[in-house]
Formats: structure tokens, C-alpha cells, sequence
């Protein structure tokens, strides 16, 4: 199996990608995190963490795959009453990853996976994926159903044995634990605090912002965390998008 160095892309060299890309590897993936928020207890850059981590185990996964930088920022707006927030426009995220894929394209690959881990990014992802498909010659798969990568951290939970579930996911068990099993050390647990839980308005977090209903910028209770539940919910992640990567590839 390929290793962690192997994969991602932004650490080899360049004879390295063409040898991989005329050695068979097709598949690019391209992660879409961002920069913001994640209450007082996570890092910035959570989402892209998920993202390094979800396209690298994705390409090792595959086995004929490299993992391509995460894109950030991301679009970000309705967490900018929380310093630190760095947000861009949909149509500039669109560009970003319109230019990724081309680039991606013009060395060779014939598949480019798009991977949104922020909800802010899923809208965009889904919009420009056909776009991008009609301008280059490799086919673009996107993995943005933000309903199906809800679910799919919930049931990774529950597969751990922690039956806690949040319609909308930010800051709370099932991304607490996911940091956890990338580094222990990225999580303030001194700083954990609970935020609101239960039934929660996506409409009203993106028109209004996270401030009008939780104060901490946390949804749920990241009590729950685990690292030992970190590791199933990538684990139930990556087995379903390599899944449906497959399945699409076979497709074309």
C-alpha cells in the first residue's frame, strides 16, 4: 500500500507526479476546507485538517490516486463574528477550484475527486462540478451532499458506541473526536464548552450567522469526543466515498 509521503502531492517532486501519472495513478483528490471558527477547544483550520486527512486516506485507499493540497479558505461568512474567520466569495472559491482542476487535467489525470468538509463549501462544490466537467478532458466526481456527510459522521459515532447525533455538525462530538484521532494535542480539552443542541436552523445559521444561536460558536457537546470514535467516523467516511469513487470511475 502506498504511504503517507507517496501520496500527497505537495511533497514530491515533479519527476515523481509524471512517473505516478504514467505509471497509472488517474485519480486526483481534491479536498475543500476552509479557515474559521470551531469554538474555544478546536484549531482553525479543522476543516482542512478533516481534508488533508479524508483525501489522503482516500488515495491510499484507491491505490492509484495522489492527494492534492486542500483548498482553503472557504466560504465562511456566517462564522465571521468569531476573530479569525477568513472567508472568501462563492464565486472566487469556483475560480480556485475551476483552476485546480484544469491544472490537474493539463498533467494527466483522468478522474478529479472533489471532497467538500465544510458546509459553506458543499453549494459551491456542486455547482461548478459540472461546469468544470464540460471545460476539461478528465471527469469530474463530486462528493457534495451535505445531507450524506452528515449522516455519514453520525453513523461513524454510533459504530464507536456513542449514540449522540446533531443534524448540523460543527465543533462538537463527531468533529472533536476526528481531531482527536489526527493529533490529541490540537484539542484544547481544558477549553471544551457545550453548545446548543437539539434541533438547529440551517437556514437561520447562514443568514443571521453561528452568533445568533450559539455563543461559543460550538453545536452539540464535544464531551462525547473520542479518538477512538475520530478513527471510525474516517473510517465510514473513506469507505463510502471510495465506494461511490469507484462506482463513478467504473461509470465513465
Amino acid at each position: 500500500m502506498p504511504s503517507h509521503r507517496s501520496v500527497c502531492l505537495e511533497e514530491m517532486v515533479w519527476p515523481e507526479v509524471e512517473s505516478a501519472v504514467e505509471n497509472g495513478t488517474r485519480t486526483a483528490i481534491v479536498a475543500v476546507g476552509s479557515i474559521e471558527q470551531h469554538g474555544p477547544h478546536l484549531p482553525l483550520n479543522m476543516d482542512t485538517l478533516d481534508g488533508d486527512e479524508l483525501s489522503r486516506r482516500i488515495a491510499v485507499e484507491l491505490g492509484d490516486a495522489l492527494a492534492a493540497p486542500t483548498i482553503r479558505p472557504g466560504c465562511s461568512g456566517h462564522h465571521m463574528e468569531f476573530p479569525g474567520t477568513i472567508t472568501i466569495p462563492a464565486e472566487t472559491l469556483m475560480d480556485v477550484i475551476r483552476s485546480y482542476c484544469r491544472s490537474l487535467d493539463d498533467h494527466g489525470f483522468e478522474y478529479i475527486v472533489l471532497v467538500p468538509t465544510h458546509g459553506g463549501n458543499f453549494g459551491p462544490v456542486k455547482t461548478v462540478a459540472p461546469e468544470i466537467a464540460r471545460e476539461i478532458e478528465a471527469a469530474v466526481i463530486s462528493l457534495a451532499d451535505l445531507d450524506t456527510h452528515m449522516q455519514l459522521l453520525n453513523e461513524g459515532l454510533s459504530e464507536a458506541g456513542i449514540e449522540y447525533e446533531q443534524d448540523v455538525i460543527h465543533a462538537g462530538a463527531a468533529e472533536t473526536a476526528m481531531v482527536l484521532a489526527i493529533d490529541e494535542n490540537l484539542v484544547k480539552t481544558e477549553k471544551i464548552e457545550r453548545g446548543p443542541e437539539g434541533e438547529i436552523s440551517p437556514a437561520r445559521l447562514l443568514s443571521e450567522g453561528f452568533k445568533s444561536i450559539t455563543e461559543n460558536g460550538v453545536l452539540g457537546n464535544p464531551n462525547e469526543a473520542t479518538a477512538e470514535a475520530g478513527e471510525t467516523i474516517f473510517q465510514n467516511v473513506v469507505e463510502a466515498y471510495v465506494e461511490h469513487i469507484k462506482t463513478e470511475r467504473s461509470a465513465v
